[in-house]
C-alpha cells in the first residue's frame, strides 16, 4: 500500500487578476469521492478555460475544486466508493472539473483514459481537455465526415493542433488560419491541406477557392464576433458551424436568409458542466475512436511549453500572448 502525504503543493488563484494572482501554496489531498480516483499529478495541462477562471469569468462547477487546472496525467494511488475499472498503480490521463494544478488530483473514474504508450508525461496530459472538445464538437456536434473539409480557426492552438489532426486522420481535408508565417507553417507541418494567414487573406475567399466555389462542410470556430457572419458566408450548402469560445465576443448581429437558404446548422457546446455520464460516454468513444490513432502516432499532442507548477503565472501569460503553437504544461515541483 502506498503511503500518502498529508499535503501536496497547488496553485491557488489569491484573488480575480492578471497572471501574477496564482500563488504557489500547500493544500491537503483532495479525498476521492464516490466513484472517483485519486492521481498522484505527473503533469497538468493548461487550457484558456483556466484564464478565464483566474480573471473570475468562468466559475468552477458546483462541487468541483477552485483549483484551476482541467487535465492531468499521473499514476492512481488510490480509489473512492465504488471507482470500478481501475487499479492503483494504472497510468491514466484524466478530465477533470477543476483541481489540476496541484501535486494530487481527484477525478471521476470514467474521465480517466489510459496514459497512450510512448507518451511523455506532458504529452499525456496535453491529451484530454483538447480530445474531449475536438471529438464532442466536430464529430458529434459537428458530424464531420470522411471526404468532406474541414475550417478550423486557430489552428496552432491546443484545440486547433489536435484538431487538424484528428480530422486528416479520419479522412477529412483540413483548412486552417493562424497568425504568421510560423503559424502557418506549423498547421500545414500537423496536415492542413491549406494554412490561411488570417493577418494577410481573407479566409472566406481562401476556403471558396479551396473547394471550387462550394464552401467548407464545418467549421470550428472560437473567435466569435465579428467572425460569425464570415463564417456563415463561407459555409457550404448544409453547412455546419460549431462554436465553442468567442475571443471576439459573444454578442453578433446575424442575417439569417444565408441559414436558410444553405440549410446551416449552428450548434456550439461547452464541457465543463456536463454530467459525469455524460463525460464517461465521450471517454468510452475517444478510447474506442482516438486512442488507437495516438497508439500509431497519427496523432500526437503537440507541445510550446514545459513549466515548472511554482511558473504557472508565466505558462498563463504565454497562453494570452497568443505566442504559443501548441500545448502548455506544468510540472509539480513535487509530488509528495
Amino acid at each position: 500500500m502506498t503511503l500518502l502525504p498529508a499535503t501536496m503543493p497547488a496553485v491557488e488563484i489569491r484573488e480575480p487578476g492578471g497572471p501574477e494572482v496564482l500563488r504557489l501554496t500547500t493544500r491537503p489531498l483532495p479525498v476521492p469521492g464516490p466513484g472517483e480516483v485519486l492521481i498522484r499529478v505527473a503533469a497538468a495541462g493548461v487550457n484558456r478555460p483556466d484564464c478565464l477562471q483566474r480573471q473570475g469569468l468562468y466559475p468552477p462547477p458546483p462541487g468541483a475544486s477552485e483549483l484551476p487546472g482541467l487535465e492531468v496525467a499521473g499514476e492512481i494511488v488510490a480509489l473512492g466508493p465504488d471507482a470500478g475499472g481501475w487499479a492503483p498503480g494504472a497510468r491514466v490521463c484524466a478530465l477533470l472539473a477543476g483541481g489540476g494544478y496541484a501535486g494530487y488530483a481527484s477525478a471521476p473514474a470514467g474521465q480517466c483514459l489510459p496514459w497512450p504508450d510512448g507518451l511523455s508525461a506532458a504529452e499525456a496530459a496535453a491529451l484530454p481537455e483538447t480530445a474531449f472538445t475536438v471529438w464532442t464538437n466536430v464529430f458529434q456536434r459537428g458530424h464531420l465526415a470522411p471526404g468532406e473539409t474541414l475550417l478550423v480557426h486557430g489552428g496552432t492552438s491546443g484545440i486547433g493542433t489536435l484538431a487538424i489532426q484528428l480530422a486528416s486522420a479520419l479522412g477529412a481535408r483540413v483548412l486552417a488560419t493562424a497568425g504568421g508565417p510560423d503559424k502557418v507553417a506549423a498547421c500545414v507541418r500537423l496536415g492542413a491541406a491549406r494554412a490561411i494567414d488570417y493577418r494577410s487573406e481573407d479566409f472566406v475567399e481562401v476556403a471558396r477557392a479551396c473547394t471550387g466555389g462550394a464552401g467548407v462542410d464545418v467549421i470550428l470556430d472560437m473567435v466569435g464576433g465579428d467572425y460569425t457572419a464570415r463564417n456563415l458566408d463561407a459555409l457550404a450548402v448544409d453547412g455546419r458551424l460549431v462554436q465553442i469560445a468567442f475571443l471576439r465576443g459573444p454578442r453578433v448581429a446575424l442575417d439569417l436568409r444565408p441559414i436558410m437558404q444553405k440549410r446551416l446548422t449552428l450548434t456550439g457546446s461547452t464541457l465543463r458542466g456536463r454530467s459525469v455520464a455524460e463525460k464517461a460516454a465521450i471517454a468510452a468513444e475517444l478510447r474506442a475512436r482516438v486512442w488507437p490513432l495516438v497508439a500509431s502516432g497519427r496523432v500526437r499532442p503537440l507541445l510550446d511549453g514545459i513549466y515548472p507548477l511554482a511558473e504557472a503565472a508565466a505558462a498563463h501569460a504565454r497562453m494570452e500572448s497568443s505566442a504559443h503553437i501548441g500545448k502548455l504544461v506544468l510540472v509539480p515541483d513535487a509530488a509528495g
